[in-house]
């Protein structure tokens, strides 16, 4: 007996022993990620979104990292501190970083990027409070903040805060035309740009200088576009694909489960905080009337969008900032389904039946970007039609032509996908401030809504270093925002990251920006 106990552990051991063995990263290898949206370019400097970011943060490198309990790790910075007063942030730059071509990354890279932020990318809170940066060497770099900005380590990560070369860009007026944005790519994240083809595939190669040494494990990626949902879902299914992202229709995960190879989940998303609702062009009649979008708020039956057209993935939402942030939503009106309220609000906007039952007449578009949208769209055609709203819905061709029509205000309403990242001095106020109304950005104050008393909490909010204070700012600013309705609050987006689990070790889901982070420690089994 006590032969075979030994030999019974002996066997324990060498299985855990071979376990370890196999789990440990090892280098080489091809991922195969598909992805329903190939961006135009990998510059996240001047671009929001996820279709620009996920390739971004694989080519450029940002200040900082965040793991998945949202503390700051190094990256291109190897050390920070904030002042006393919030008031001045110091940065020392890691001394063995260098881009792609060679050229060492300095302080004068960091200054140059953060500027472009400021001045080419859509989220102009971001990086407000920064009046100046110094370079007092070529690896210190020196952030003079206007005021305090609690969200100044969180925008310097991820596609947030990415650095790009000065001697690449420095060299034009214009960096949105920069050709160096799609082709022949330099930045000094993980992998090279090898090969780009609009609309269909981007192949990325191992950059083997990368400052982390040792990696990245993976010697390329393949991202491919698969913009039908069941297409992608077959693909998965046959080993064509390693790993998808940011997927939320029902139907699809419901499927994907019954699959032994695959691991769907939810984790990598806290900081990207995805809300989903019904905007209006607060400028067009009738939705310059607050009465008429609170009343087609009121129509809406928003748990059945949750249940029934999400599968239950999906949680409501009732503000503007998502309801799993410690800011989010605790007292404002939820416009839970009232039909007879809702014709009242019509009523009394001066909106009567004509002999047809009809009260107004206007435009819906939706994303071009699976069943899930076309699905949501037809249901608010259905359900606003009960209270005497004739709906023509509006299908854009593709992604790049929503996105086109919105940002330009060419809209009466639209259903939206739209992220907190992270804070929301970064993605809460730039949708409803009023100096963020800019023709052709995109994720911006669409709606074109002004309220100064909004802009004055959002003001406040955005620089108030104490926690609880910031909390109670942001709970007014959502009770003005939700009763004044410029939105119509719905739900949040279920993105799930899907990976073949027998194939990828590491996968990018443990950190608050999941798959908006590098993929250096991903690797093939």
């Amino acid at each position: 007996m006590r032969k075979l106990l030994v030999a019974l552990i002996s066997a324990a051991l060498s299985l855990a022993a071979a376990a370890t063995a196999t789990a440990e990263p090892k280098q080489g290898g091809t991922l195969t990620f598909s992805y329903r949206i190939i961006a135009g370019h990998f510059n996240p400097a001047i671009a929001s979104g996820t279709p620009t970011g996920i390739p971004g943060t694989q080519l450029f490198a940002a200040l900082l990292r965040f793991d998945d309990q949202w503390n700051p790790q190094p990256y291109l910075a190897e050390s920070w501190e904030i002042s006393d007063d919030g008031r001045k942030v110091t940065v020392k730059l890691r001394d063995n970083a260098r881009f792609h071509d060679g050229h060492p990354i300095t302080s004068e890279d960091v200054k140059f990027s953060i500027e472009t932020y400021q001045q080419q990318h859509p989220f102009k809170p971001m990086y407000a409070p920064v009046q100046s940066i110094d370079t007092p060497d070529p690896l210190t770099a020196v952030f003079n903040l206007s005021d305090p900005h609690p969200a100044i380590l969180l925008a310097f990560s991820s596609q947030l805060g990415v650095i790009i070369p000065k001697h690449v860009y420095g060299d034009t007026d214009n960096i949105r035309k920069h050709p160096q944005n799609s082709q022949d790519v330099v930045g000094s994240g993980p992998f090279k740009l090898k090969e780009f083809k609009p609309g269909e595939y981007i192949i990325m190669e191992r950059n083997d200088d990368y400052f982390l040494e040792g990696r990245p494990y993976l010697d390329r990626i393949v991202y491919k576009k698969i913009s039908e949902t069941t297409s992608r879902v077959i693909s998965l299914e046959k080993n064509d694909v390693d790993m998808t992202a940011f997927e939320s229709d029902a139907e699809f995960l419901n499927r994907l489960k019954k699959n032994g190879h695959l691991t769907l989940t939810p984790d990598g998303y806290s900081a990207i905080g995805p809300l989903e609702w019904l905007a209006f062009n607060t400028r067009n009649e009738p939705f310059d009337d607050k009465r008429v979008r609170q009343a087609f708020a009121y129509a809406l039956d928003k748990e059945f969008i949750v249940n029934v057209l999400y599968g239950g993935y999906a949680q409501r939402s009732t503000g503007p900032i998502h309801p799993g942030s410690v800011f989010g939503p605790k007292d404002v009106n939820p416009y839970r389904l009232d039909l007879e309220k809702a014709k009242a609000l019509l009523d009394e906007a001066g909106y009567k039946p004509d002999g047809d039952g009809i009260r107004v007449r206007t435009t819906l578009d939706f994303i071009p970007a699976g069943g899930a949208w076309k699905r949501k769209a037809e249901y608010v055609k259905a359900q606003l039609k009960k209270i005497g709203v004739d709906v023509t819905i509006k299908a854009s061709a593709d992604f790049r032509g929503w996105l086109k029509t919105v940002s330009n205000h060419e809209f009466d309403m639209t259903l939206d996908s739209v992220f907190n990242w992270g804070d929301p001095v970064i993605g809460v106020h730039r949708t409803y401030q009023s100096t963020n109304i800019r023709k052709g950005v995109p994720w911006h104050n669409t709606q074109q809504f002004q309220n100064a008393e909004v802009d004055a909490v959002m003001e406040q909010a955005g620089k108030e270093l104490d926690q609880e204070k910031r909390k109670a700012l942001y709970q007014e600013m959502q009770r003005l925002v939700v009763a004044e309705a410029p939105i119509a609050f719905l739900h949040t987006s279920p993105y799930h990251t899907v990976y073949n689990h027998e194939r990828v070790g590491n996968p990018p889901v443990k950190s608050i920006w999941g798959v908006c982070s590098p993929w250096d420690e991903v690797y093939i089994k």
